[in-house]
């Protein structure tokens, strides 16, 4: 009797043991996903490998071969005579962005093009027009007229963050197209260019073709515009490539559909961050070490008129806080430039203490010579 009630406790433990391994099994807490028993069972299973094939299945059609075309003049071999023939030379590369045929890509891949053909990835051939082109952003927006168009997923809501895995889609040295991987190495890189950006900076490799192409993150959204590998002294920083954010190539975008130029906002004159300890500050009137100063006043500019001097403190732009830092000389700057030409602003400034308020008539960038540090 006792042999027998030991092996019925045995068994129970031993059941119960099985049922609570299958609970486990069927639901992990960890996750709070179902497994499938044929997932366990399964000889390959493909599910678990890593892999972004679905972010490349959406982004990648959408990404395009550009290339001019030149006329080459040959003799002909049996006779005197000269014909020309027309050659394809890879440029770069470029994103559908829309139904209606706009091509974001960058400045430097289309300026020189008499002619653009454009090679989609199914093999769909187009020419296209140039609708206009930002030097300062080296961005450029080209159009073509077809059906059925392959569009890159957008989300302007989406922003990148240092760490995120992200894929350079591209034709390189007029290769095809090919897939580089890498993540985000920093945000907000300035000083590249103008300054108008704020680059994307990443190791996925960018290489000669790739420019002008997408940069996405694993769901397949666009996420940045390839424009650049950084170079010292003509040799290539390894890992170190960057791309235009898709926010800023966006808006840049509709600009250039808009009036065929980014028509910028200047008013001439160039700031630099507040450089104080806090004791001098206070001599200066200064309550904490937000804004810019001053530094140079182009003469005859809406600055000059304004009696804007060398010295001042800008802690204010059309309401708007000026930070404190480097920050705050690009926030000024980006606000002067996004500032529609012959509109009044004003300018709260601080000048030896006192605190005091200008206005200025916002001009267009280029008829400003903004002063060079």
């Amino acid at each position: 009797m006792l042999v027998k009630d030991t092996l019925l406790y045995i068994c129970k433990a031993v059941i119960f043991g099985l049922i609570m391994a299958a609970a486990i099994l069927i639901f992990s807490p960890s996750s709070g996903k179902f497994f499938s028993f044929s997932h366990l069972f399964s000889q390959s299973n493909n599910s678990n490998q890593l892999s972004f094939s679905r972010a490349v299945r959406e982004a990648a059609p959408s990404v395009v071969n550009i290339y001019s075309i030149n006329i080459v003049t040959a003799r002909q071999l049996d006779s005197s005579s000269l014909q020309n023939r027309s050659e394809l030379q890879g440029l770069g590369s470029g994103v559908i962005m829309s139904h209606q045929g706009y091509i974001l890509t960058n400045y430097h891949v289309v300026n020189k093009a008499d002619e653009i053909v454009i090679i989609l990835q199914d093999g769909r051939r187009f020419e296209a027009e140039v609708i206009g082109m930002d030097p300062a952003t080296d961005l450029a927006v080209i159009k073509i007229n077809g059906e059925n168009l392959p569009i890159v997923p957008l989300d302007l809501d989406v922003l990148p963050n240092v760490g995120d895995v992200v894929l350079a889609i591209g034709n390189p040295y007029n290769v095809g197209q090919t897939i580089t991987q890498g993540i985000i190495s920093a945000t907000g890189r300035n000083s590249l260019s103008s300054g108008y950006q704020e680059f994307l900076q990443t190791d996925a490799a960018i290489n000669e073709g790739n420019s002008g192409g997408a940069l996405i993150n694993t769901n397949g959204v666009l996420i940045g515009i390839n424009t650049a590998a950084f170079q010292v002294g003509g040799e290539s920083g390894k890992g170190i490539n960057f791309a235009i954010p898709t926010k800023l190539a966006y808006h840049i975008m509709e600009k250039l559909i808009e009036s065929g130029r980014v028509i910028r906002g200047a008013i001439g004159f160039n700031g630099q961050a507040l450089s104080l300890t806090p004791k001098y500050a206070q001599v200066l009137g200064l309550k904490n070490l937000e804004g810019v100063v001053a530094t140079d006043i182009e003469p005859n500019s809406p600055a000059f008129h304004a009696q804007l001097r060398k010295g001042d403190v800008v802690i204010k732009y059309r309401e708007e806080v000026v930070p404190a830092g480097p920050a705050g000389v690009w926030m000024l700057r980006d606000r002067i430039a996004e500032t529609k030409p012959g509109t009044q602003v004003v300018l709260s400034i601080i000048r030896r203490g006192l605190a005091m308020d200008l206005t200025v008539t916002v001009a267009e960038k280029s008829t400003v010579n903004i002063p060079q540090q």
